[in-house]
């Protein structure tokens, strides 16, 4: 027999690779042939077709299509299949698709024949009727299996002779940001070879795509696998192409090419990750149609010191790889601990066994093997006790934050690890629940992980619902301890703390949840919300930041783009797009309605439970989503209906709303203030700006000095210089540009970089240019000059004027400001640069120098010299006489200063000083001479000042 197919296919057993790939050019060319089957049921077929006809016994897939659109990270996602049955009786055809368990059902039509069935989304009852269930079909269902976070969506029909039918399945997801990364997964498992097989994904970003990938194919546990190990290369007929904002991927294989990755037809699954572009420190709010949804993503910030607690299943039910995996993952997470974390271990059985008794210990080298050591004796054995595990677990850390002096700025978490299911001592997990979270008390996050098919994933995902944490769950495969590494890596690096968005509550109404415990590195914070006012032309946004050592305050104004600016209508790849959907509207629905289910999830009251259902239910409806409390039925569209059409949901996309920073909240929450942003200090007119043109004011004399310093591009200037006292120095760097047209000088200086820093009470330092602020206080923040933010710790506060200015306060005894002089179009000899201004000086002692400092505790006299006479001091109410005579005089520590009357403008130009001006390069006025005033970098402090001192 097996010689017998060998003869009519023409080919021998010898020639297996050779031979299967023209099988598949055959089959390829058979199923194109037979898209036309309906119309073409009595055409002759070859006498090999046939025979494989009788050896298929079930409909084949004639085409496979997945077309989707990203924009701004909400995907649309539309899958269209078509089976043909080729057979002499009708059969049995299912459609299976895995989709995303984070993903909504939107839609679902099939056409069988003749005859067109659509779904309508209902509220689930009580009692299921199967009245209305026709003979032919299975309702479809979303249900039926869950793998590694994906469902499977399953619908059954039965196809007539000679026949086809076509389902299209539609689906809405938000993708999350994890690792640095979206990651946007279509799963492909027809089972069999496909005639057409192809996926279209347009990706539409106007923040900027800075990476795009498309990594091999995500094979499953079952053999298919064409990806050779180490391959990183996209799958073969994969085409990328990507403009700033615009990105297309199309994978398209032939038949041929489908046998090339798995004979018995492709199962895997096709990805693309991807990433914006962000500002410094703040985040992206977009506003469209009275909706807004915020995206937060800081970058730039150093890493949180970690307190963390391991508390690993080691139950016999662990035997063999779970294990053995999960010590493989753990010996590479203890690797990545940093110096500055502390944790410990504990394994537990029916027993439970703690590393290091009450205590935590620091990452050293010595405690790292000893941690490792430990975890490889770790041998299965017991049942599991859940709850007495996680109650050491709390104990210890709560035991330990409160007897130790821990890092003020430190995270605490706990992550736990099962296969299975409570078997020993409290096994009630509504117990369990209760007393894990009287344990926590909320002082600390707790991160669960589930391996295995026997895991109560119930009980974990609630357990990190009700404790701020997040949960995985995972297959027990040869990936496992990939994705154990991976998890952690996710939480990992915490970089801020008590994050909190706010909006005017006049403004906005039914904000998601506003408040975070924690921002992981890599990850992202979402929030929308709704519109009160349409007609406002702006949105104010406040994100604070804290934990006992700093508090952080991030402001603006987004603009409300009522005119929809930025129309992608006509863009190549979204012209097919259909709808009227508003996608900022609908990821808002999206994200309240996984809002409500959590908090349902969470809950113990019943009537709590009940309500926040029926408001699930209630949204769920009116945006046509399947949820845990709506159900997709199928009604039947009429006799001779038109097949359905490939109706692609994407949202009309009218307008891509304003660019902003901002982040989420629940409800407009009260105590947001308009007016922050207006300056509470008052400016004095002791400064260096410009060129550089320095001005001291002596209030008590009622007049003021200046004077020019022409230093060389480079320099580093000491401006105030107070370090063994106050602790204070204030150095500015000089940028060069070229003199104006007919001037008199060779080129023009300016700062460029003011650097403060401050020992006292604990050292720290700001870096200021016109673009950004750096903060370095033992931890490293980045803030741009064009977003308004406030940083406050014990002794510091930061405040930014966007495009304006920054006022430093140290202390609340020594306050600085610096304007930022930024120029749209810069004619040759201007340079964006900044202008450093006093405005208090208590603080400063008596011995502070540098070229302003030496005189904030001095006084000066005016005197008036004649030719032929000594001088003598001059009145306050004779000032104004002198100011015509070229002959004034200043008296400086003993020393005489010639001056003349000028006239200065500061505060950007915007007010004009008089003032007495020294000429060359303020020689005598100033102790010492100009070299006097150089630092060697811009952090020097200046401790042995040489000449200056001993002036």
């Amino acid at each position: 027999m097996i010689l017998w197919l060998c003869l009519c296919w023409g080919f021998s057993p010898s020639a297996a690779q050779p031979d299967s790939e023209l099988m598949a050019r055959y089959l390829e060319q058979q199923l194109l042939a037979d898209y036309s089957i309906v119309q073409q049921v009595a055409r002759r077929v070859p006498r090999q077709a046939k025979f494989l006809q009788r050896l298929e016994t079930r409909p084949r897939m004639s085409e496979f299509h997945v077309r989707s659109t990203i924009i701004s990270r909400y995907a649309f996602t539309t899958v269209s299949c078509t089976m043909v049955n080729s057979g002499s009786e009708a059969r049995e055809a299912v459609f299976e698709m895995q989709i995303p368990a984070a993903a909504f059902i939107s839609n679902f039509t099939m056409s069988i024949g003749n005859k067109t069935y659509y779904g309508e989304v209902t509220g689930k009852e009580k009692k299921n009727s199967t009245d209305d269930k026709e003979r032919n079909k299975k309702p479809p269902s979303s249900t039926e299996g869950r793998e590694n976070g994906y469902e499977t969506f399953k619908a059954s029909v039965f196809i007539p002779r000679k026949m086809q039918a076509r389902f299209i399945l539609h689906y809405e997801e938000l993708l999350q940001r994890r690792l640095g990364k979206y990651e946007y997964t279509v799963s492909i498992r027809p089972q069999q070879l496909v005639g057409r097989l192809r996926v279209e994904v347009n990706i539409l970003e106007n923040s900027g795509i800075v990476s795009l990938e498309v990594p091999p194919l995500r094979n499953s546990k079952q053999k298919g696998s064409g990806k050779a190990e180490g391959d990183v290369s996209p799958p073969p007929s994969t085409v990328i192409g990507h403009t700033k904002t615009l990105a297309k991927v199309t994978f398209n294989p032939s038949v041929v090419e489908q046998t090339r990755i798995a004979r018995n037809g492709i199962l895997g699954d096709f990805r693309i990750r991807y990433d914006v572009s962000r500002e410094l420190s703040v985040g992206d709010v977009q506003i469209l149609n009275g909706y807004f949804v915020h995206y937060f993503a800081p970058t730039d910030l150093p890493p949180l010191p970690k307190n963390v607690v391991f508390v690993l299943d080691s139950s016999a039910s662990m035997v063999g790889t779970k294990l053995k995996q999960t010590k493989e993952a753990l010996f590479t997470i203890l690797q990545d601990l940093r110096p500055e974390d502390h944790f410990n271990i504990i394994g537990f059985s029916n027993r439970i066994k703690v590393w290091q008794q009450d205590r935590l210990v620091p990452v050293t080298p010595n405690n790292i093997r000893d941690a490792k050591k430990y975890i490889h004796n770790m041998s299965p054995t017991g049942g599991t006790n859940i709850n007495e595990a996680l109650q050491t677990g709390a104990k210890l850390l709560n035991d330990y934050i409160a007897q130790n002096d821990i890092d003020a700025r430190s995270v605490s978490l706990i992550i736990f690890l099962t296969d299975g299911r409570p078997t020993v001592g409290e096994t009630q997990s509504s117990k369990i629940l209760s007393n894990t979270k009287e344990a926590i008390q909320d002082k600390f996050c707790l991160f669960t992980i589930g391996i295995g098919n026997d895991v109560d994933h119930k009980l974990l995902e609630r357990m990190a619902l009700e404790n701020c944490g997040m949960t995985r769950l995972f297959q027990e495969d040869e990936d496992a301890a990939s994705h154990l590494k991976g998890f952690y890596d996710e939480i990992g690096t915490p970089l801020l703390s008590d994050i909190r968005v706010d909006y005017p509550e006049d403004d906005v109404e039914q904000v998601t949840q506003n408040f975070f415990p924690n921002y992981f590195n890599g990850s992202e914070i979402i929030i929308a919300g709704k519109l009160i006012n349409r007609t406002s032309d702006k949105l104010h946004v406040e994100v604070t930041a804290s934990n006992s050592k700093k508090y952080i305050l991030l402001k603006t104004d987004v603009a409300v783009d009522l005119l929809s600016r930025n129309d992608i209508r006509g863009v190549p790849g979204l012209e097919d797009g259909r709808g009227d959907n508003n996608y900022i509207e609908r990821a808002w629905s999206y994200l309240t309605i996984k809002e409500l289910l959590n908090s349902r999830l969470k809950s113990d009251d019943s009537q709590e439970k009940d309500s926040l259902m029926e408001k699930a239910k209630s949204m769920a409806l009116a945006y046509n989503f399947v949820t845990p409390f709506t159900v997709l039925k199928m009604k039947e569209a009429g006799l001779h209906a038109e097949p359905p059409q490939e109706e692609f949901i994407s949202p009309s996309t009218d307008g891509i709303g304003e660019k902003v920073q901002s982040l989420q909240g629940h409800r407009a929450p009260p105590g947001i203030r308009r007016g922050q942003d207006k300056q509470r200090i008052k400016i004095s007119k002791t400064s260096a700006d410009g060129d550089p043109h320095f001005v001291i004011d002596f209030p008590s004399s009622k007049f003021s000095v200046c004077f020019n310093i022409d230093g060389e591009p480079g320099d580093i200037l000491r401006l105030v210089s107070d370090h063994k006292e106050s602790g204070v120095t204030v150095n500015g760097q000089l940028i060069g540009a070229p003199a104006p047209p007919n001037g008199h000088k060779k080129h023009r200086t300016y700062f460029s970089t003011i650097t403060i820093l401050s020992n006292k009470p604990e050292r720290s330092y700001l870096e200021i240019t016109p673009k950004r602020v750096i903060l370095d206080d033992g931890e490293r923040l980045v803030l741009s000059c064009g977003r308004s933010a406030v940083v406050r710790s014990r002794s510091l506060e930061v405040s930014i004027s966007a495009y304006s200015n920054i006022t430093v306060t140290i202390r609340d005894s020594i306050s600085f400001v610096i304007l930022i002089h930024h120029y749209k179009k810069p004619a040759p000899h201007q340079r964006n640069h900044l202008g450093f201004y006093i405005s208090n000086s208590k603080g400063l002692s008596s011995d502070s120098h540098g070229l302003l400092g030496q005189f904030l505790n001095h006084e000066v006299k005016l005197l008036q010299e004649s030719v032929n006479t000594s001088g003598w001091e001059v009145g306050q109410n004779q000032t104004e006489a002198l100011k015509a005579n070229p002959t004034n005089t200043l008296k400086v520590k003993g020393r005489l200063v010639p001056v003349v009357w000028k006239q200065r403008r500061i505060y950007n130009g915007q007010q004009e000083v008089s003032c007495w001006f020294a000429k060359n390069n303020a020689d005598k006025l100033i102790d010492g001479s100009y070299k006097d005033y150089l630092a060697s970098h811009p952090f020097d402090t200046g401790t042995s000042l040489g000449t200056i001192n001993s002036l």
